[in-house]
């Protein structure tokens, strides 16, 4: 019973939307950035995925998931691929189409090293801006 409520009250709130004098805050499941960047020597390509938005005129600020796919060489043995997936979280800034990143991706705990979170940073385009049926003259 206490998961159904859990559920529900899940449900509830991520489609709520709250609008504040000129702010609003919603709940967004894809936004249409596309981002390149780097963290823990390696570097990631990742769209923003499910978050959670507040949007000012051109400016927008996401925390959200991150998914991704990271690009490694690895060194251990038995050798890892060089490309995996992987999800992160982080908080993006959106000004019109440039999106700034700082995404946290975490290692899992492996014979030779402790799991442990890894920051990173990264840039790209927000491609739902160019997607404008009437854009402002």
């Amino acid at each position: 019973m206490c998961q159904k409520c859990w559920l529900f009250c899940l449900l509830v709130w991520t489609s709520a939307v709250v609008n504040a004098q000129t702010e609003k805050v919603t709940f967004i499941s894809y936004d249409g950035a596309l981002i390149a960047g780097y963290v823990n020597n390696g570097a990631f390509l990742n769209c923003t995925g499910p978050n959670i938005s507040i949007v000012r005129n051109h400016t927008r600020l996401l925390l959200g998931m991150l998914p991704s796919l990271r690009f490694k060489q690895d060194h251990s043995n038995p050798h890892n691929a060089f490309v995996t997936p992987a999800l992160g979280v982080g908080l993006t800034f959106c000004y019109k189409a440039l999106a700034l990143q700082l995404p946290a991706y975490y290692n899992a705990k492996t014979a030779t090293a402790s799991g442990q979170w890894h920051l990173g940073i990264g840039i790209g385009l927000r491609m739902s801006h160019f997607n404008r049926r009437n854009p402002k003259p």
